[in-house]
């Protein structure tokens, strides 16, 4: 197989595949077209999709007129599949696969020695049979999964393929030793959203191949992303075996957009650098298990700023402060992490900005300086701006849902401490300044709000920390009431150029980081 990409930089042997469903030939056929044109390496047809299945004349077709190779898949319902019928008529096909020109066949290890029985040695020299196996409860132990490959290739397989489920983002490791150590070509991949890192590392670990879908959601698994997105949000041709991996660790991930940004700037300026979506529970567990050197940097977001800052060896003074870190680097040298916040450089200096144009105050002193600033929320963003906006002489409020913790934080600025559902009727004086720092209103749930709008016209400035979406029902409803509006995503932006120069120490491609920015809000 040509495994030389379009631009002559390919640098690892790992396959994308494409998982063609369709319930008609013909359709099929305009599938297996558009995997091709997105960039896929091979076509996996599952033929246990296909709706008055004719074995002879179907096949024919559908190997024949690919352009792609082919991988034959009919995946009975007991495998997660489709088919639920005849097993003697399913191995048929499948033989007849092989005669017809496949490039692969999938058969599952429940039977696979029954359908080598099947075919007494008579595989053509070309076809290569990929003996599989997938567990939709969970990742078993490397022990497990270790006598499960052997069993797998006792059977004669080609090619081993595991496929589990996520039910920690540590699972994924466990597949990561399997497939390093193994002599054979082996497809490893954990499914599930917690399970994505498997995918896209697949090519770093040097798995055979990894499956990306022809479009979002229609997935023959799940976790699995776009061909489109392995290919140019990942750049999955470009990654090595020394590749670094970094990645944003938050428990929602989803929304963000940090792999957008990070990955184009690596790509950029030539850095030997993955950045990924991590979707942590416990950081100290995510921590201790991704201990190598190649994984070497981390963005922090909600809720997990706090819990970061308790698994470094070493943390910046200002960090220390605040309670959080926004960013956590792995030391070249000896290995140590190192926890830096700088969440508030970003949103401090965008408030400023805002503020200076309508102020008029002297540079020396900040627009900020003597302004009442009140905080929502008092997690780790909380903290960051709080810190902030005492350093630039404001007197800050914190309102928080549990008052404790609100009074904890204000108690370290200097400030006053209410209760979140105190905050509508609170305005002891016009011209405030309002920042969120909670997850109302972040998307998916877009029309929620942290404050009514009636609360909203006593604040010269309202600040959100959240920019999916830009603008947040929040600033929409602020901005009605007459006050300026700063959005979250200024502070991403900052704070986006600092971290990709510490990960880097390369100076940021800040025009290509607000375009990627514009692009993917």
């Amino acid at each position: 197989m040509d495994l030389q990409s379009a631009d002559g930089v390919r640098r690892n042997s790992t396959l994308i595949c494409a998982p063609i469903m369709a319930e008609s030939v013909d359709h099929m056929l305009v599938q297996m077209k558009r995997a091709k044109e997105l960039g896929a390496d091979l076509a996996e047809v599952r033929v246990d999709f296909l709706k008055n299945f004719s074995p002879r004349n179907d096949l024919e077709a559908l190997i024949k007129q690919c352009p792609l190779p082919t991988l034959i898949t009919y995946r009975p319902k007991w495998e997660g599949g489709q088919y639920d019928g005849d097993e003697n008529k399913r191995q048929k096909a499948l033989q007849l696969a092989m005669e017809l020109g496949a490039d692969f066949i999938d058969i599952e290890l429940k039977v696979a020695h029954e359908f080598y029985n099947f075919i007494r040695g008579k595989k053509p020299e070309k076809v290569k049979i990929i003996v599989s196996s997938h567990n939709y409860e969970c990742t078993p132990s490397i022990e497990e999964i270790g006598d499960l490959v052997a069993r797998i290739q006792a059977t004669g397989a080609d090619i081993v393929k595991v496929a589990t489920t996520a039910l920690d983002i540590t699972d994924n490791a466990r597949m990561f030793h399997i497939i390093v150590n193994l002599q054979v070509p082996m497809i490893g991949l954990v499914m599930g959203e917690r399970g994505l890192m498997s995918r896209v590392l697949a090519a770093k670990y040097g798995a055979f191949l990894t499956f990306g879908s022809i479009e979002a959601g229609v997935v023959s698994a799940p976790g699995q992303p776009t061909v489109k997105d392995l290919l140019e949000l990942y750049n999955l041709r470009q990654i090595e075996a020394d590749t670094k991996v970094h990645g944003v660790i938050g428990n929602p991930i989803g929304h963000s957009k940090s792999p957008h940004l990070y990955n184009a700037a690596f790509k950029s300026v030539g850095f030997n650098g993955i950045y990924l979506p991590l979707l942590v529970d416990s950081v100290a567990n995510y921590i201790s298990t991704y201990s190598s050197p190649d994984f070497a940097g981390y963005s922090y977001t909600i809720p997990h700023k706090e819990d970061g800052l308790k698994c470094c060896d070493e943390v910046d003074p200002i960090a220390k402060e605040i309670g959080a870190i926004s960013c956590m680097i792995r030391r070249p040298d000896d290995g140590k992490l190192k926890g830096y916040n700088v969440d508030y450089l970003g949103a401090i200096a965008a408030i400023e900005e805002a503020l200076g144009a309508s102020n008029g105050a002297p540079a020396s002193v900040s627009p900020l300086a003597g302004k009442l600033f009140v905080v929502m929320g008092a997690g780790g963003a909380g903290k960051a701006l709080a810190y902030g906006a005492y350093e630039k002489g404001a007197r800050v409020v914190v309102a928080n849902r549990t008052y404790g913790k609100a009074k904890e934080l204000a108690s370290k600025v200097g400030g006053q401490a209410i209760a979140l559902a105190e905050l509508k009727d609170f305005h002891p004086e016009e011209g405030m300044i309002l920042a969120n720092t909670t997850s109302v209103g972040m998307k998916p749930r877009i029309e929620d709000t942290p404050l009514a709008k009636e609360a909203l016209k006593h604040y010269a400035l309202v600040f959100d920390t959240i920019y999916t979406p830009k603008l947040t029902t929040l600033l929409r409803e602020a901005q009605e009431a007459g006050s300026t509006i700063v959005y979250g995503t200024e502070m991403f932006i900052n704070q986006a150029f600092v971290q990709f120069e510490r990960f880097t120490g390369l100076p940021a491609p800040k025009q290509l980081i607000r375009d990627v920015l514009a692009r993917n809000t």
